[in-house]
C-alpha cells in the first residue's frame, strides 16, 4: 500500500517542566489520535519531491534522514492532500512526516526495524514517533518517549480553531512559558497527571487530567458550560478542544459557537 491517513492528534494533557541540557524542554502528555485526517501517497520516483502542500519541510526532513540511514537514494515522491489546519496544535505535519516515513520505509529492499524508525522520527520532531504508534501514550522526555496508555475512546471532540486566531512560533510560546515560571511545581503536576491516569477508568474521567500548561482559552470554559465534560487548549494552539459523551451535545455546542471560528466534530482513532 502506498498511501494511508495521517490523522490529528489532541493533547488530553500537556505538562511542561524546565528547559533539558539539549535545548528542549521536559514533558509529559497524554497524546490521542483523531479521526480527522489528512492522506498521503508515497511512490518511487526519480527524486526527493513532495506535492500538495507547498509549506512543507517535515516530510522533506524525513524522507531525507530515512534515505541516508538506509543508504539509498531518497528517490521518492510524496503527495499531501491537506485537510487539517496548520499550525494549531493537532500535529498535522509531525503526522503527516511519520505516514510518509512508515509508506517509504515499506518501499525499501529491506525496510527499517521499528527502534531505527522511531529514532528517525524523533529526530524530525518530538511529535513524529507518535504517529508511528498505535494507540493513545504518554510522552515523556521531550515528548518522544512513548509509553502506551489505556483510555476510553467512547466519546464525541469538538474543535475549535478561533475566528483571527494565529498562532506564534512554537520557540516562542515556550519562551513566553519560560518568562512567566512555568515549569515551577513541575514534578507536582507531573505527579498529579500520573494519579488521575491511574483514576482513568470511563470518558469522564478524564475531566481529572491537568490543563495545558503552555496556553489556555476562555473559550475552554465555554465549551464546558455547553456541555462538554472536558475541554482544553491542545498543543501549543490555538485549537480548543471540547470532549462530550453525546453526539447531539456536541453537535448543539458546534451550533452555538458557529461564527466563532472553525469547528469540526470527530472522534478518537486508534491508528493513521
Amino acid at each position: 500500500m502506498n498511501r494511508a491517513t495521517a490523522t490529528a492528534k489532541l493533547n488530553l494533557a500537556l505538562v511542561v517542566g524546565a528547559t533539558r541540557p539539549d535545548g528542549k524542554h521536559e514533558v509529559a502528555t497524554v497524546l490521542q489520535r483523531l479521526a480527522l485526517c489528512d492522506r498521503v501517497r508515497v511512490e518511487p520516483a526519480a527524486r526527493l519531491s513532495v506535492r500538495g502542500f507547498a509549506e512543507d519541510t517535515l516530510v522533506t526532513d524525513a524522507l531525507r534522514r530515512l534515505a541516508a540511514d538506509a543508504g539509498v537514494e531518497p528517490a521518492w515522491e510524496a503527495t499531501i492532500q491537506k485537510k487539517l489546519p496548520v499550525a494549531a496544535g493537532l500535529g498535522g505535519g509531525s503526522s503527516d512526516a511519520a505516514t510518509a516515513l512508515r509508506l517509504a520505509n515499506g518501499l525499501l529492499p529491506e525496510p527499517l526495524p521499528s527502534d531505527r524508525m522511531h529514532a528517525l522520527a524523533a529526530a524530525v520532531g518530538a511529535d513524529v514517533p507518535f504517529f508511528l504508534a498505535q494507540g493513545p501514550q504518554l510522552g515523556t522526555g521531550d515528548g518522544s518517549d512513548l509509553a502506551p496508555l489505556d483510555l476510553p475512546q467512547d466519546y464525541w471532540v469538538l474543535l475549535l480553531l478561533p475566528e483571527g486566531a494565529q498562532k506564534p512560533s512554537t520557540g516562542r510560546v515556550y519562551d513566553a512559558f519560560d518568562a512567566r515560571g512555568g515549569a515551577e511545581g513541575f514534578d507536582g503536576r507531573r505527579e498529579a497527571l500520573a494519579a488521575a491516569l491511574a483514576g482513568t477508568r470511563r470518558a469522564r474521567d478524564l475531566a481529572a487530567l491537568p490543563r495545558n500548561d503552555l496556553s489556555a482559552s476562555p473559550l475552554a470554559a465555554e465549551l464546558e458550560q455547553r456541555g462538554a465534560f472536558r475541554a482544553d487548549v491542545t498543543g501549543a494552539g490555538p485549537v480548543v478542544y471540547g470532549l462530550f459523551l453525546h453526539r447531539e451535545a456536541a453537535v448543539a455546542a458546534r451550533r452555538a459557537l458557529r461564527g466563532r471560528g472553525r469547528t469540526w466534530l470527530t472522534v478518537p482513532a486508534w491508528y493513521g
